[in-house]
């Protein structure tokens, strides 16, 4: 198994370097790190739309996308003499057997929660200089908040039950509102984002995924939405002749069947 791994593997690699060759294909060869950022990002999309789908098939197809650019991204840097695939696979070896005292050395960790913290201490030695460093800013803010307050909560920087999360919530809905009020556009714009943030950080505590949450919503709309335009399409009337109350009415409609 692990030889016909490694077989089809270098015979990948020895695919892009092909494309990439002076005879290769003239779009592969014009590509650069930056030209296929758009592309590194969507195909990591499609993986997660994969997911969220339960399509194995599918995921079967993306993943090996995704990998496509990883490989796409290393041959160009061994073309510049930068890193090759081979280095890359060196420092995520060297990096999990480092990272992983507990299965490849002599530290005990019992649960997730200890793992997640002694991950942090041992990124902290080598060389991060906070402990919420390594949060990718080009990350959704969502997760990007998630994130940092994982990491915050490594070091105890945390509530330690719901309650006073909830408290929070209540506390930065109503100093929005307050900004609301007093028409302060930066105020309202500052308070909006404490309040998603104390959201985001509920949901840790009630274990939602706040990205997977607002994804499952926003396709739950689009197709509530593609129902209320066939239902008006059906009957003769453009959607935009309908009234609030009536599409209102045919909404709940399209809820209650569902």
């Amino acid at each position: 198994m692990m030889k016909e791994i490694g077989t089809n593997f270098e015979n990948l690699v020895e695919i892009m370097a092909k494309l990439r060759a002076p005879d290769g294909c003239p779009w592969d060869k014009e590509q650069t790190h930056q030209s296929l950022r758009q592309y590194l990002i969507e195909e990591a999309y499609e993986v997660l739309e994969a997911l969220d789908e339960d399509d194995h098939k599918n995921l079967k197809e993306e993943l090996g996308d995704l990998l496509l650019q990883i490989i796409f991204h290393a041959q160009i840097a061994s073309e510049n003499s930068t890193f090759t695939i081979l280095n890359v696979i060196e420092a995520i070896t060297d990096k999990l057997i480092r990272r992983h005292p507990n299965v490849f050395g002599n530290v005990e960790i019992k649960t997730a929660e200890e793992q997640s913290i002694n991950w942090e201490q041992i990124k902290r030695a080598e060389g991060k200089s906070s402990v919420i460093d390594g949060v990718p800013k080009a990350l959704s803010a969502l997760l990007r908040a998630v994130r940092i307050q994982q990491k915050a909560a490594t070091v105890g920087f945390d509530w330690q039950t719901p309650s006073p999360v909830w408290d929070k919530v209540y506390e930065e809905l109503e100093e929005f509102k307050n900004a609301f009020n007093q028409k302060d556009n930066d105020k309202i714009e500052d308070e909006f984002g404490d309040f998603l943030f104390s959201l985001v950080n509920l949901s840790r505590f009630l274990k939602i995924n706040p990205e997977n949450a607002l994804r499952r919503t926003i396709d739950k709309f689009t197709q509530r939405f593609k129902k209320l335009e066939h239902h008006f399409e059906k009957n003769g009337k453009k959607l935009n002749e309908a009234s609030l109350a009536e599409m209102d009415k045919i909404w709940e409609k399209i809820k209650s069947h569902e």
